[in-house]
C-alpha cells in the first residue's frame, strides 16, 4: 500500500465539510479517494465550537475507515499554532484551504493563509478553493509570485472544468481546430436556503459574481480565452428596485446596510482578445434548493449547450450538416472528486502538473472578470438611480 498522506485541513465551514445546498464536501472525496492513506493531522478555525462540530461526526462515523483517518486531528486557530504542535511525522504534505476569501489571496495578516503555509510548511502542496481572495487583484499577483518562488504544488477549485462533458467539448473543438465564436452563461440561483447573512453582504462575500458565478466565469474563460477587461459591460436589477424584491428569504435583510446588499440580476458582456464574445446572466429568483444553469459555446457549424453541470450534466450538441441535436447524459459524473484526485496524483508524481487545469495565475485572470463585472454593473446602477 501506497505511503499514509497527511493533510491540514483549513476552514470548518460547508466547503470542506458540506451543506444541504449542494454537492461541495472536500473532506468526504479526501476519504473515498485516499480511503486508509489518509490521516488528518489538523483542522484550522478560528472558531473552534464550529470546528469541534466538524470534527464530531467524524470522530463518531460508522465507517472505520473514517474514524481512523480523524483520530490524529487536532484543532487549532492558526497556522502558526499548527506549526508548533505538529511533530516532523505529522507534518502535511496536502493543505485544503477552505477558509473564506477575505482570509487568503492577500499579503497582510490575516488575509495570508497562502504565504503563512508556505512559510510553515515548505514543499506542502495547496488545493485552495475559489475565488482565489476577496481583495485587491494586483495583490493576487503578488501572492501568486510567493508561490511561484515556493515551487509549491497549487491548484484552485474550479472543478466544473473537470467535468467529462466539459472536456468532450474540448475535445470536440481541438479534433475539429475550431475557434470559438462566444460563449453564453446563464446562472439562476434558488436563493430561499441561502440564510447566512455575510453572503448577501457584497463586502463581505464579495458579491454574486465574484463569489458564486466566478465557476461560469471561468468556464467562460476556459473556452473563450482571456477577457479585454476593459470591454466589460453590465447591468443589474437593485435590491431596491421593483422586480429585485425577493418573497422567500430566511434571514434578516434588514440588518445589512443597503448599500451592500446584492443585486437580484446581473447581465455582463464582454470581448475575449482572440475575437470572440461573451455573456453571463447571473439572477438570485429561483425558491426551493434547486438551480437553473446552462453554458453554451458557439463556433462555426457548431454549437455546445451544456445545462445543469452542478448535478446531472447534459450535453447537447449540433453539428454541421444536421439541425438534430446530440444528448449525452452523464448520470456518474463528480468533478469535484476528479479535480482532487487529480491533485493527489500530482502530488504523489503519479501525472505532471500541467493535468491540474486551474492553475493560481489562471485563477485571478478568472477573479478579475468577475470583478470588472461587478464594477460595470455597480457604475451602471449609479447612472439610473
Amino acid at each position: 500500500m501506497a505511503s499514509m498522506l497527511n493533510v491540514l485541513v483549513i476552514g470548518a465551514g460547508e466547503i470542506n465539510f458540506g451543506s444541504v445546498e449542494g454537492p461541495w464536501n472536500h473532506t468526504l472525496r479526501l476519504e473515498r479517494i485516499l480511503g486508509p492513506r489518509l490521516r488528518v493531522v489538523g483542522l484550522i478555525d478560528v472558531d473552534e465550537t464550529r470546528a469541534t462540530a466538524a470534527l464530531a461526526p467524524k470522530l463518531e462515523s460508522e465507517s472505520q475507515a473514517t474514524r481512523a483517518a480523524w483520530s490524529a486531528c487536532r484543532l487549532f486557530a492558526t497556522v502558526a499554532d499548527a506549526a508548533l504542535a505538529l511533530s516532523p511525522e505529522q507534518i502535511p504534505q496536502i493543505a485544503v484551504v477552505g477558509a473564506p476569501p477575505f482570509a487568503r489571496g492577500g499579503d497582510v495578516p490575516g488575509r495570508d493563509l497562502e504565504q503563512q503555509l508556505v512559510s510553515a510548511f515548505p514543499g506542502c502542496a495547496l488545493f485552495v478553493e475559489k475565488p482565489v481572495s476577496s481583495g485587491p487583484e494586483d495583490v493576487c499577483w503578488r501572492v501568486a509570485k510567493v508561490l511561484e518562488d515556493s515551487r509549491a504544488i497549487v491548484g484552485v477549485g474550479y472543478m466544473l472544468r473537470y467535468l467529462k462533458a466539459v472536456q468532450m467539448m474540448k475535445k470536440i473543438i481541438t479534433e475539429n481546430s475550431l475557434v470559438v465564436m462566444g460563449t453564453n452563461a446563464r446562472y439562476v440561483m434558488a436563493y430561499e436556503y441561502a440564510r447566512k447573512p455575510a453572503w448577501w453582504d457584497k463586502t463581505r462575500s464579495g458579491g454574486p459574481i465574484v463569489e458564486q458565478a466566478t465557476h461560469f466565469c471561468d468556464l467562460s474563460r476556459y473556452f473563450g480565452g482571456n477577457v479585454v477587461l476593459p470591454s466589460v459591460v453590465a447591468h443589474v436589477v437593485q435590491h431596491s428596485e421593483s422586480p429585485g424584491q425577493l418573497s422567500a428569504k430566511r434571514f434578516d435583510e434588514d440588518a445589512i446596510p443597503e448599500e451592500n446588499r446584492l443585486p437580484r440580476l446581473t447581465s455582463a458582456t464582454w470581448k475575449y482578445t482572440g475575437g470572440a464574445v461573451g455573456s453571463l446572466t447571473h439572477v438570485i429568483a429561483l425558491h426551493g434548493t434547486t438551480y437553473d444553469t446552462e453554458f453554451e459555446v458557439y463556433a462555426d457549424g457548431y454549437h455546445f449547450k451544456l445545462v445543469d453541470p452542478y448535478s446531472t450534466p447534459k450535453l447537447y450538441i449540433r453539428r454541421p450538416g444536421t439541425a438534430e441535436l446530440e444528448t449525452h447524459i452523464f448520470t456518474d459524473d463528480d468533478p469535484f472528486h476528479t479535480e482532487l484526485a487529480t491533485f493527489i496524483d500530482v502530488v504523489d508524481g503519479r501525472r505532471p502538473s500541467g493535468d491540474i487545469m486551474s492553475s493560481y495565475a489562471d485563477a485571478i485572470r478568472t477573479y478579475e472578470l468577475t470583478w470588472a463585472i461587478r464594477r460595470a454593473g455597480e457604475r451602471s446602477a449609479v447612472g439610473y438611480t
